[in-house]
């Protein structure tokens, strides 16, 4: 299936640990304490664990080595204990971060769905949902179990390497250093792989947000698969990009087996060149078997957290990487903001004034010559005033009610509501005095009631059925549990005409001052439509209308009508005057005729 991938507009490197955490700080900050006391606890437990060779060789070299084996039992119980010890704090360390790194996860997903609902309409435009989901998701997963487990380890292994090495140096130097010379390749080789597996880490994060992106499309779109038979072309095309990702993930795993391998092979030779020649100084005398005994114990308890050191720094990589992906989200500008002092606006009426005034807008990813959507548009809706808009496919009209509801901002010009700038009033103010239904209108999985009453949750049974009336959707009595059924994702069991209907009744039951509707009748059949339209002729009252209109009966509703070609307002008047002055307007209602004979 020959669907074009949309990539989100910024794919940027991992960034550096500081980065990091300064975009982690807000959500980890009131929990730090709890992670730098489970570090600590991490710490003690992994002393604990190298103290056990000292004792041990310590126990050989005295009292064993004169034949006295009255300290064999106490030193066995100190190495009990410090055995206990070590796992008792690893006991404490997962209390402590368990509950901290999901609160910190939850409060990091939160800030995160708040932005998203916060950003403009021209950000969701640009960014496909399955990014955003998987931003959301698995990346938030995947840092809270870092900041659990994989930064605690990395510091805590690193601790270890450094007091165990300080450790085998008291039992004797030139073995300690031939163990610091031995793992010198292993801080080249794993340069080498953080360059690596740093790409192939973010190449593989993003290529899951375009594989959850074709799985939503496609699971949202599967009747439309169905029924033009297409669904062996989308399985095609999920399966390439599963492909990718699989090659991505093959690719990272084999840099991982090739570290690993080293981290494995090069620890094990130097232990083997640690016991010739520990073995060797000891027949010199240069070192006592309690050193020899210490040194080889302390070599084993750090072989692990050495070998682990890849793994370790590979779950680092991961999670620098889908901070940096929750980063970008997080970084992208709010655009359409709340004003600093905001401009209270005070109803004198049960309609509000709607003008446009010297309108100009283009979208920010336009090309410099292209033209603009609308240019130098103006327009006047008095209070209780309906106007439809009506024009030819790309005039501008739904362009128009994106501006009223200010999902985008004018280029240049201005909106007013009431006689006030709508960039200065706050969103909740602005959003408070209208209501909008679209000609595709977006349900949510939760019941007919809660859909419906979305913009007037305290508005009572009354309200509900009055919204439900005049919209025509009693259809909501026959399912299962009435106007608490819940209707699923994007109410797809329903029809196109009844979503549309309970759209236009949630937009009625909010009781705004100015209904921004876009074309919401198109999917009713005539004679419902009729039923519609003469309903909400009574129900709109004095409340301001800006109508879309597509369909002849849609402008009957109208007051006035706006003719819109190329951006600007050519005509405005009655729908009769303008039938019998405007040739333009009698060919864009004539190909409204047309339009309905052919449906």
């Amino acid at each position: 299936m020959a669907v074009a991938e949309v990539k989100e507009p910024t794919q940027g490197s991992v960034p550096p640990l500081g980065v990091v955490m300064r975009t982690l700080a807000p959500y980890a900050r009131p929990h730090l304490w709890v992670l730098v006391l489970a570090l600590v606890v991490t710490l003690a437990g992994s002393v604990a664990a190298l103290l056990m060779p000292q004792v041990l060789g310590g126990l050989i070299d005295g009292r064993i080595a004169v034949g006295d084996r009255s300290a064999l039992l106490p030193a066995t119980l100190v190495v009990l204990g410090l055995g206990l010890f070590e796992a008792a704090m690893v006991f404490v360390r997962r209390l402590m971060v368990l509950g901290a790194s999901t609160r910190i996860e939850y409060k990091a997903r939160m800030g995160l769905f708040t932005h998203l609902v916060d950003l403009p309409a021209a950000f969701h435009d640009r960014w496909p949902s399955g990014q955003l989901l998987t931003r959301v998701t698995q990346d938030l997963n995947l840092v809270r179990r870092w900041l659990a487990f994989g930064l605690i380890m990395l510091i805590n292994d690193i601790g270890m390497l450094v007091v165990g090495t300080v450790l085998m140096a008291r039992s004797n130097v030139i073995l300690a250093l031939v163990f610091l010379a031995g793992s010198v390749p292993l801080i080249f080789l794993m340069v080498r792989f953080e360059r690596e597996y740093r790409s192939l880490t973010r190449r593989a994060q993003d290529k899951s947000g375009d594989v959850a992106t074709v799985v939503e499309e496609s699971v949202k779109g599967v009747r439309i698969l169905k029924s033009f038979g297409r669904a062996p072309e989308a399985l095609a095309h999920f399966g390439s990009k599963a492909e990718e990702l699989r090659d991505l993930e093959v690719r990272r795993g084999v840099a991982d087996a090739r570290i690993f391998r080293w981290l494995t092979l090069i620890p094990n030779a130097i232990i083997a060149v640690s016991l010739v020649l520990a073995i060797w100084f000891a027949s010199l005398g240069w070192m006592t078997v309690g050193g020899v005994v210490a040194f080889f114990a302390t070599v084993t308890i750090l072989r692990f957290p050495l070998q682990f050191l890849g793994f370790l720094i590979s779950f680092s990589l991961d999670a620098l990487s889908a901070t940096s992906r929750f980063k970008e989200v997080m970084d992208a500008p709010v655009s359409i903001a709340d004003p600093d002092d905001p401009v209270p606006l005070t109803a004198h009426c049960r309609g509000a004034r709607l003008e446009f005034r010297n309108v100009k807008f283009k979208f920010d990813d336009q090309d410099a010559g292209e033209d603009a959507l609308l240019s130098g548009l103006d327009l006047d809706v008095a209070p209780g005033e309906r106007m439809a808009l009506v024009g030819l496919t790309g005039s501008g009209k739904t362009t128009l009610i994106n501006l009223a509801a200010r999902f985008y901002d004018v280029t240049a010009g201005c909106v007013l509501i009431d006689g006030v700038d709508v960039r200065d009033l706050t969103r909740h103010e602005l959003r408070r005095q209208l209501a909008v239904a679209f000609e595709d209108p977006t349900l949510f999985s939760a019941s007919v009631r809660d859909n419906v009453m979305l913009g007037n949750p305290d508005g009572g049974d009354e309200v509900l059925a009055e919204a439900l009336h005049v919209a025509a959707a009693e259809f909501v009595d026959l399912l299962p549990e009435g106007v608490d059924t819940v209707i699923g994702e994007e109410g797809q069991s329903l029809s196109g005409g009844q979503r549309q209907r309970l759209a236009l009744a949630r937009a009625i039951a909010s009781q705004p001052r100015l209904m921004l509707l876009d074309d919401p009748l198109s999917a009713l059949d005539v004679h419902t439509e009729a039923r519609v339209t003469a309903e909400l002729d009574r129900a709109l009252g004095e409340t301001t209308a800006l109508i879309v209109a597509h369909r002849p009966s849609t402008v009957a509703l109208a007051h006035r009508v706006a003719l819109l070609d190329r951006g600007q307002v050519v005509a405005v008047g009655t729908h009769e005057d303008l039938l019998r002055t405007n040739e333009r307007y009698r060919y864009v209602i004539s190909s409204f005729d047309i339009a309905e004979e052919a449906a």
